[in-house]
Parts: structure tokens; C-alpha cells; sequence
């Protein structure tokens, strides 16, 4: 793991007067200029200041724009993600197969579209290696995790990773939906299947580790998916409801890549699981209370408590959630539940959910201060939140 410099962004479209907590790995995903902070100038954690300091920065939005920073929402290209953020601000975009990869390659029309954010703009995207890489064209094929594994030492991964990521940052990237961390032997074709780096959890840790920690070097933000574990899953949550072994096998084997890199940096993404021993009929992990508190409080699989950011699977393209409820309903249904980031892949239902989530917060249903603790916890992953 390594740990980034403290630093300040100075925006010219907001002056940002929050603090990160100063402990823990941040990842710095801004754009902007910056300049360093002296080790005198962070605060103590608590301190009567810091705490003015985020209340300073949770000011500068309405209700309606602090939770539209916990959304991310795929783009069909520049003109699209431009209208989203200048009429509702979302935290983020996500860079789909479908999305004009144009936005990428044009170093002015990204510029463009993160100068429509208030406040840094995540630029999200799905970049594992393998059959799930939506940039090959633009930075390379890369193997899947599986391969990976057979064939480089994670000395040699973190290298390989550590020049992808470099890549992707140079396109405008700040976060990959990545690495997969479920522990699988599924076949190669199967839902993870070779999205997986092995049967063995400590192998799933190694290379998973190695890539984080590239990312981290490279100023890209990472996400470990799916919790609590899709490796054993009866089948595929894109097509369906998918049913896992219950928690304490999870516990035995799927679990260990979230409890010994809980501290690596990365964010972790929610699936929709149903599990037996933790979620409640008809409420899978994604929008489980239960399951949030779980990786959260860490307690219930012997980890450290998760105190980063957490983002659902796609809410709007996967029939597990789908057939359950409208992305309105997910959206509402996970944030009460602990999660700090909703994500589905267009843009066309974020007046309505907003619309849901701000009467959700004034119907006393999503409480005011747990919006907020989210607000606080995206801007510091984002890096949005600089130091006072």
C-alpha cells in the first residue's frame, strides 16, 4: 500500500474549504492545479476546525446536489455527460461499450466536460483486462485476471498495471471498476469465471493487491468487486437473481480479499446477492442494510472496519435488481442501506431518482447526516475535499 502527500486543489469554479480526515489512503483523482501542504497545516483528526472545515464544504450545495455527488451514471459521449452535470451536478460518469469514445480521446472535449463540475468529477469506467475492457483500442489488450496469475509473478502485474493505469489516467480516467476480487474456479466463459484470479483467496489477495497498489501510484482510484462474494454465485445477476453459499462459507474463502485489503486505498462495489445468513428475502446485498453494516463494521468477518467508499453494481442494466424494483426504488433502497454511491448506465432517470431521494431525506426515511457522511466520504476518495 502506499500513501499519497497531502495536497490542495484550487478551483476556479468553487472555492473548497473541506478536510479529508488525514488518516488512511486517499486517492487523488482531481483535476486542477495543485500545490503542497506542509505537514503543519493537517489538522487533528476531530478537531473542532476540520469539523467546521467539512461543514464549509457540505455548504456550498443544496440537498439536491449533495445527493446527486452520490450518483454515478453512464454517458452516451461529451454532449450527454455535459447535460447531466450542468443540470444536476452527479458525482459521476461512467464510460460504457455504448459511450462515443471520442470524450476520451479528445483531450479538450474532456476537459470540457469535467469544467461542467462544481467539484471534481469522477470519470469511471470497466477496465479489468480480458473480455471486460471497454479501452483496448486506446491503451492495449491485457489478459484476463486468470491468465495474469499463470503467467506473471504480481511484481510483474503491478509493472504491467502500473502502465495501464498511466494510460488511462492520460484519457481522463479517475476510477476503474476494478479488480475483481471474487475467488472463483468457474469456467473461463461463466460469469467470472476468468474475470477471477483463482480459486485460492490468498492468490485473489496477491494480484489484487499488486493492482491497487499500481493505481494507487498512478492517481487512479479503484473499486473491488462484487461483495460479498459472486465467485460460487448460482449464476449471472446480469440475467437474474443469484444466490451465494451462505455467509460462513463466504467467511472461509470469499471474504479474505475485503478483510485483508480493507486498508489498500480501494473503494468496494456491492452485488446483487441474494445470501443465505445475511440478506432478507427479496433484499439482495446491494440494497441489504445487513449487508452494508457487514462490510462496514467489519466485525461480522473478522475485519477492520471499511471506513471507504461503497458503490452498488449497476443498477439499471442488471435483472437481479431489476426485476425486483425501478432504478428510482434501488437508488432510494440502497443509499438507506448504507451504500455512498449508486451507479446504473444512463442518464435519463436521474431527475426522478433525485426527485425520489430528496423526498426519501424529508420524509425522515435517508437521514440528513448519513447523506452528508457520504458526501464527505466521495470527496475524499475523489480528492475533492483538500486539506484546511
Amino acid at each position: 500500500m502506499r500513501l499519497f502527500p497531502g495536497i490542495v486543489l484550487a478551483s476556479t469554479a468553487v472555492a473548497l474549504a473541506a478536510c479529508s480526515s488525514g488518516s488512511g489512503p486517499t486517492n487523488h483523482l482531481a483535476t486542477g492545479n495543485r500545490e503542497s501542504v506542509k505537514a503543519s497545516q493537517v489538522l487533528p483528526i476531530n478537531s473542532n476546525v476540520q469539523q467546521d472545515c467539512s461543514a464549509r464544504y457540505l455548504d456550498q450545495f443544496t440537498l439536491r446536489q449533495k445527493l446527486a455527488q452520490l450518483l454515478t451514471v453512464g454517458v452516451t459521449g461529451a454532449a450527454d455527460a455535459e447535460s447531466v452535470i450542468e443540470t444536476e451536478q452527479v458525482g459521476g460518469i461512467f464510460v460504457g461499450s455504448w459511450t462515443d469514445k471520442a470524450m476520451l480521446t479528445d483531450q479538450a472535449t474532456m476537459a470540457k466536460v469535467k469544467a461542467a463540475a462544481r467539484t471534481p468529477l469522477m470519470v469511471t469506467i470497466d477496465e479489468e483486462g480480458g473480455r471486460v475492457s471497454r479501452v483496448k483500442d486506446l491503451i492495449g489488450p491485457a489478459p484476463s485476471a486468470r491468465v495474469v496469475a499463470q503467467t506473471m509473478t504480481p511484481e510483474e502485474f503491478y509493472t504491467f498495471s502500473l502502465d495501464r493505469a498511466r494510460k488511462l489516467k492520460a484519457l481522463g480516467v479517475t476510477v476503474d471498476f476494478a479488480p475483481v476480487v471474487d475467488v472463483s474456479s468457474q469456467p473461463g466463459d461463466s460469469v467470472i469465471g476468468d474475470r477471477s484470479f483463482s480459486d485460492d483467496p490468498n492468490v485473489v489477495v496477491q494480484y489484487s493487491e499488486a493492482f491497487i497498489r499500481a493505481y494507487n501510484e498512478a492517481g487512479i482510484g479503484t473499486v473491488m468487486k462484487h461483495f460479498p462474494g459472486h465467485g460460487s454465485g448460482s449464476g449471472d445477476s446480469h440475467t437474474g437473481a443469484v444466490r451465494t453459499p451462505p455467509l460462513a462459507e463466504l467467511q472461509a474463502k470469499d471474504l479474505i480479499p475485503y478483510r485483508k485489503l480493507a486498508d489498500s486505498g480501494a473503494a468496494v462495489m456491492v452485488g446483487h446477492l441474494d445470501v443465505p445468513g445475511l440478506t432478507e428475502p427479496d433484499k439482495p446485498a446491494s440494497i441489504s442494510p445487513q449487508a452494508m453494516a457487514l462490510l462496514r463494521q467489519g466485525t461480522g468477518y473478522d475485519s477492520a472496519p471499511f471506513e471507504g467508499v461503497i458503490f452498488t453494481d449497476d443498477l439499471g442494466g442488471m435483472e437481479a435488481i431489476t426485476a425486483r424494483m425501478s432504478i428510482a426504488e434501488a437508488a432510494e433502497a440502497t443509499l438507506i442501506a448504507g451504500a455512498d454511491n449508486a451507479l446504473w448506465i444512463t442518464t435519463d432517470a436521474v431527475p426522478q431518482v433525485l426527485d425520489r431521494l430528496e423526498q426519501a431525506v424529508r420524509g425522515g426515511r435517508l437521514p440528513q447526516s448519513q447523506v452528508d457522511a457520504s458526501v464527505l466520504r466521495m470527496a475524499k476518495f475523489k480528492d475533492a475535499a483538500p486539506h484546511c
